[in-house]
């Protein structure tokens, strides 16, 4: 009987990785198609309705919402007022929940912008019920402008964001206007640079062309504008999950308000510089959007909406449960190996390596274009660095897997902020700022699943299967680098 389960066991190997890989692929031929679509709207620039005659620009109020963002809140502010718009026409609305200095900064500066007969007032509530939502629906029951701009503390807006932004608002069916971010940080460190080539790829080619193909696209969350009318038409700001901005932007969508991605417009913003940081980050994402998937995929499906709609709001969605699958392979890695031992590995490898390397190479060409369509930049160090960053997400899956299981299995909204220390080139030092993210219990199960690596790999070289070793390496070098910053870093 052991060695019958034993031989089932083994018998079943196959079959599952076969259908993760199968399963992984849809995401990964989702990229090529993504990039074919770029490519063929790429010059399909949308145009505003008419522009705004200099008596006839609508009112904004500009909301900013802060907490615990000492550093980089004066910066925020002061590009605020460097706004190219009419005074009369602009109300700003700092929303801060801070409970440290933050809120004597703020409160200084607010004062000695008043004075320069700015129309801003300082909101402080004595909570964070709902937190950044919350914060939102507190300012918004007595913001004074018919369209509502948010910046987050570390983006740095441009003078011309407002009015090249605020033209398309004169088409009375769109809702909301998001620009692209950009990085302050970009060339900080190897962490910043693969941070800003993963964001890259969503900015320059997911947000592009799911506008341009008149499919739903998510608000970030900064550097956009609402309409007040569309907030309130989809049922306003809600804390239900983490990702208030993909909610209500895809809320919004389903209620037939039209949404316009400006990728030429730029707003630049701060990368989080630690690892544990930068992990926060990722996990309330993918959470969010686990919550998102499960709270609103069964609405969009039953809807009026073209069948490419759909699909794509579904592959949107679900994205991050391609940790969950890429989880799975990892956990097979070393079954796999031991198969490959006992069967003939060369024809085994005939349909698993194909497909390894589609998908990696699929997912080379996503960000290498992106890449590319921002920067002019084809150079080997591009390889390099979308090398590392594919070993990053490889190194985040355990951190990814447990977030997007909390999004589905459990409920809980509580936002945990990513601090950012307002360090911007080489020569600065955020070792001595207050901040810092946490370090959680995620780094013992990621050490475990790096000896674990280490072992698969070592087995591979004493049994000869060198065609998998440069998966293996990669896996190995993507937990070795996260699990190392996260402990150990220093900048």
């Amino acid at each position: 009987m052991p060695q019958l389960s034993s031989s089932l066991f083994t018998g079943l190997i196959p079959i599952f990785y076969l259908t993760i890989l199968s399963v992984i692929s849809l995401y990964s031929f989702h990229k090529i198609l993504m990039i074919w679509r770029y490519h063929r709207y790429k010059h399909t620039i949308p145009q505003p309705l008419h522009t705004y005659a200099d008596q006839d620009w609508p009112t904004i109020t500009i909301q900013l919402p802060i907490f615990n963002e000492m550093y980089v809140v004066e910066r925020l502010l002061n590009a605020v007022t460097q706004l190219d718009y009419p005074l009369d026409k602009l109300e700003i609305q700092v929303l801060d929940d801070s409970t440290d200095e933050t809120q004597a900064i703020c409160k200084h500066k607010v004062d000695a912008l008043r004075d320069k007969h700015l129309n801003i007032h300082y909101i402080h509530r004595q909570h964070r019920k709902g937190y950044k939502a919350g914060a939102l629906v507190h300012g918004l029951q007595s913001a004074s402008g018919e369209l509502v701009a948010i910046f987050d503390a570390d983006f740095v807006p441009q003078s011309d964001t407002l009015r090249t932004m605020v033209n398309y608002f004169s088409d009375p069916t769109v809702g909301m206007v998001q620009a692209r971010w950009t990085h302050l940080n970009r060339d900080y460190s190897l962490l910043t640079e693969l941070q800003a080539l993963m964001l890259d790829g969503h900015f320059i080619i997911e947000q592009t062309t799911r506008h341009r193909a008149g499919c739903f696209f998510n608000f970030n969350g900064t550097a956009g504008i609402w309409r007040k009318q569309a907030i309130h038409d989809a049922g306003g700001w809600q804390h239900t999950t983490v990702t208030e901005d993909l909610d209500l932007s895809y809320r919004v969508q389903l209620k037939g308000w039209h949404c316009v991605y400006l990728p030429n417009l730029a707003v630049p913003a701060e990368l989080p510089m630690e690892m544990n940081a930068f992990k926060s980050q990722q996990f309330r994402w993918a959470k969010g959007s686990s919550q998102v998937a499960k709270l609103l995929l069964p609405s969009i499906l039953r809807a009026d909406l073209p069948s490419h709609v759909k699909w794509e709001a579904f592959l949107h969605l679900t994205n991050n449960f391609n940790y969950l699958l890429l989880f799975a392979i990892l956990l097979l890695s070393y079954p796999y190996q031991f198969y490959l031992t006992e069967h003939h590995w060369q024809y085994s490898l005939l349909i698993y390596l194909p497909i390894f390397l589609v998908n990696t190479f699929n997912i080379f060409c996503f960000y290498f274009i992106s890449c590319s369509a921002q920067q002019g930049d084809r150079s080997w160090k591009l390889a390099y660095n979308i090398f590392f960053m594919m070993s990053l997400g490889i190194g985040i899956t355990i951190n990814q897997s447990l977030a997007v299981c909390e999004g589905l299995l459990r409920s809980g909204t509580e936002f945990i902020r990513t601090p950012k220390h307002g360090v911007t080139t080489r020569q600065d030092s955020w070792i001595t700022k207050q901040y810092r993210a946490a370090k959680t219990q995620v780094l013992s199960l990621e050490l475990l699943m790096m000896i674990y690596l280490s072992i698969t790999t070592v087995f591979a070289i004493q049994q000869h299967h060198y065609l998998s070793l440069p998966f293996l390496v990669m896996f190995v070098v993507g937990y070795s680098y996260v699990i190392n910053l996260s402990l150990f870093q220093s900048r």
